[in-house]
C-alpha cells in the first residue's frame, strides 16, 4: 500500500536550493543564472561556439572550392546545386536520425548535419559574387597583364567579398540555430540546458537563459561578420560616401 501511495504522489522537479524565485519556478531568476553560470551556461555557450565554428569553417572550405570549380567549369553548378539543395531541405531531426546508425551519438554526427546546411548558402553566394564582377573590370585587369590566378586573387575575390560575407552571415546564424537541436544526438551546446529545462517541468530560468544566449550569440556573430566585411572592403565605404 505504501508503495502505491508513493507512486501516486506528484513528482516535483528539483530546482536546487535557490531562493524563493527558483523554488517556485516563478520567472527569470538572476540568482540561478549567477549560481549556474560557471557550471552550466558558460560551458554550454563555449561548446555552442565550437560547434558553430567547426561547421562554418568546414562548410565554407567545401563550398568555396566547389564554387571556384563551378566558376571555371559551368557544368558543375547544376549537380552541386541539386545535391546541396537536397541536403538543405532535409529536416534537421530526420538528418540526425539518418546519420546516427553510421556515426553514432557523437559530435561527428552533429557536425556532418550542420555542415550540410551551410553548403547551399555558401556555394550560391560565392558563385554569385564571382559572377557579379563587371566584365569591363575583368577586361581591364586582363589588359594590364594579370594572369588568371592574379585576376582571381586581386580583382574577382575582393569584389565578390560582400556576397561571400552575406552567405557567411546567413550560414552562421543558421548553424547557431540548428546547433541547439544537435543536443538530441550530443549533449553539447546551448541545446543541452534548453532540453534539460523542458524535461524538468519547463524550468523557466534555464530555458530563458539558454535561449537568450543563443539569440545573443547569433546577433554577435552577425555583427562581427559585418564589421569584418567593412574592414576588408574600405573601397565600398568610400564609394558610398562619394
Amino acid at each position: 500500500m505504501s508503495a502505491l501511495l508513493a507512486q501516486a504522489e506528484p513528482v516535483i522537479p528539483d530546482f536546487g536550493r535557490g531562493d524563493e524565485c527558483v523554488r517556485e519556478n516563478s520567472g527569470f531568476c538572476w540568482s540561478w543564472v549567477k549560481d549556474n553560470w560557471g557550471d552550466v551556461l558558460w560551458p554550454a555557450l563555449r561548446e555552442h561556439v565550437v560547434l558553430t565554428l567547426i561547421a562554418v569553417v568546414i562548410g565554407f572550405a567545401i563550398a568555396f572550392v566547389l564554387a571556384l570549380v563551378a566558376y571555371r567549369r559551368g557544368w558543375v553548378e547544376k549537380p552541386v546545386s541539386i545535391v546541396t539543395g537536397v541536403l538543405y531541405t532535409i529536416p534537421s531531426l530526420a538528418l540526425f536520425q539518418l546519420l546516427v546508425p553510421f556515426t553514432d551519438l557523437t559530435r561527428l554526427t552533429a557536425e556532418i548535419a550542420l555542415v550540410s546546411y551551410t553548403l547551399l548558402i555558401l556555394f550560391r553566394n560565392t558563385l554569385a559574387g564571382l559572377r557579379g564582377v563587371p566584365d569591363d573590370v575583368r577586361e581591364a585587369a586582363e589588359g594590364m597583364g594579370l594572369t588568371s590566378r592574379q585576376l582571381l586573387l586581386r580583382v574577382e575575390l575582393p569584389l565578390a567579398l560582400p556576397s561571400i560575407v552575406a552567405g557567411l552571415r546567413i550560414a552562421t546564424v543558421t548553424v547557431i540555430s540548428l546547433a541547439t537541436v544537435a543536443a538530441f544526438v550530443v549533449n553539447e551546446g546551448l541545446g543541452a540546458p534548453i532540453f534539460s529545462a523542458i524535461q524538468e517541468n519547463v524550468f523557466k530560468t534555464e530555458l530563458y537563459a539558454a535561449g537568450g544566449l543563443a539569440v545573443l550569440l547569433a546577433l554577435t556573430a552577425d555583427a562581427l561578420l559585418v564589421l569584418a566585411q567593412r574592414l576588408a572592403t574600405p573601397w565600398a565605404r568610400s564609394g558610398r560616401a562619394s
